[in-house]
Parts: C-alpha cells; sequence; structure tokens
C-alpha cells in the first residue's frame, strides 16, 4: 500500500494491513532492539540473568537504572526496551504471584507468569486506545527444574536453553547456539551469559554490568568481583 492508504494501516494498533501485518507491533520490536542487551542462561540447577545497564549521562546513579527484578523468592525478570513498560509488567506479575500464593499457598511457576504476562501483552495489541508494550521480558527461575521464558511486545512467549533480547540479540543468539551445551554448572552458566554480552559490546566495562542467578535456594544478585572474574575469562 502506498500514501494515505499505508498511512491508515501504520497507525492503527488493531488494524491488519493487506499483508498480515501490525506495525504498531513491529514498531514496539524495534523500540525493544535499541534496547541494552539482556540475557539469560539455563543451567542444569541454575538459571543466569544478566544484563547490561545503560546511562544517559555520566552523572546518572547506575544503581538506578533497573533491568534486572526479584518477583517471588525463585523467579526473576529482565527487561529491554522502554524502562516505563518494563516496570508495569513486572507489577502484574507480582501481583499475579501474591495472587497465586494466596489461593493455592505455594508459589506460581514460572511458566504460569510467563503465560500470565503474555497474555496481558496481546490484549494490547488488538484493544482499542492503547499501544503495544515496547518491552521484551526474559522471565527465569527455578520450580523443580530452571526455566527461562521471554515474551515479546506482540505476546508470543518460547521456552528458551538461551536467548537474548534488545541490542544486539542477533549477534548473541547465534553466538548461544555454538556456545551452549546441556548441563552447564552455575558458574559456567554465568560466564556464558557474560560471554553473550561480551559479543554484542565488545568489551563491556564489569560496572555497566548486573547479573542474578536463580536456583532451589532462591534468586541471588552476583557480587562484582565474580562478574568481574567471569568477564575476564570470558575475554
Amino acid at each position: 500500500m502506498q500514501g494515505p492508504d499505508h498511512q491508515a494501516y501504520d497507525r492503527g494498533t488493531t488494524i491488519f494491513s493487506p499483508d498480515g501485518r501490525l506495525y504498531q507491533v513491529e514498531y514496539a520490536r524495534e523500540a525493544v532492539k535499541q534496547g541494552a542487551p539482556v540475557v539469560g542462561v539455563r543451567g542444569a540447577d541454575t538459571t543466569v540473568l544478566a544484563a547490561q545497564v545503560s546511562a544517559r549521562s555520566t552523572l546518572v546513579e547506575r544503581s538506578s537504572v533497573e533491568k534486572l527484578f526479584p518477583v517471588d523468592g525463585r523467579t526473576g525478570i529482565a527487561s529491554a526496551g522502554h524502562a516505563a513498560d518494563a516496570r508495569q509488567l513486572v507489577d502484574l506479575v507480582r501481583r499475579r504471584a501474591q495472587a497465586e500464593r494466596l489461593r493455592f499457598d505455594e508459589a506460581a511457576t514460572v511458566e504460569t507468569l510467563a503465560r500470565a504476562v503474555a497474555d496481558h501483552i496481546q490484549e494490547y495489541t488488538q484493544a482499542g486506545g492503547t499501544r503495544p508494550y515496547g518491552t521484551a521480558l526474559l522471565i527465569g527461575g527455578y520450580d523443580e527444574a530452571p526455566r527461562l521464558f521471554e515474551t515479546d511486545p506482540s505476546g508470543a512467549t518460547h521456552e528458551w536453553r538461551a536467548t537474548a533480547a534488545g541490542r544486539g540479540a542477533r549477534d548473541i543468539i547465534p553466538f548461544f547456539e555454538e556456545r551452549y551445551s546441556v548441563g552447564l554448572d552455575p558458574d559456567e552458566a554465568l560466564a556464558l551469559a557474560l560471554a553473550g554480552l561480551v559479543e554484542s559490546d565488545g568489551d563491556p566495562d564489569s560496572e555497566s554490568i548486573r547479573a542474578v542467578t536463580i536456583d532451589s535456594r532462591g534468586y541471588d544478585p552476583v557480587d562484582e568481583d565474580r562478574i568481574t572474574d567471569a568477564l575476564n575469562a570470558a575475554s
């Protein structure tokens, strides 16, 4: 389509173009691609989430830039894209986790939370007066075993062994496909996750990297010394 007709499909949140595309969803995916990268790697008994934290200015306190979020004990989220959109979705996941615990007296599974937020995201691609969320989430955790899911602005969700979202994801995922092996121990999973960030950035500053591990003991932020050691091993 050309001219005004094309613009009608371009501007409509809920209107398919003649070739079956939702342009606003595609634009939201482009917003995700502009975000600082996040990665997730599933090991034999742990899930690792890692993120590169980008600040708009050297005056910004890096600790105030949120990319990794605890949810409920043994579940965490990494986000790429619009931070405000991510924050709204993280709050939704936390509320769902609390409701599951109150109703059933046990923690919600990682898959339950991923499907719940994906359903909510999908509703915003077909409701008038809304726009798609400009963020992608990696939802990782530990149920009876490590789990790792990704949601994108369309509401699609997939389970992964290792994946990435944000800037450079197209380079990181092939890198993981070559390097990933089943049964990674916690240190190997962390090293692979940080090596993926190195692949996208070349030489990231260790102070700009955040990482967490999630296993049967819970959500555990990785200290800076361990991140530095893993980055040195990856370079």
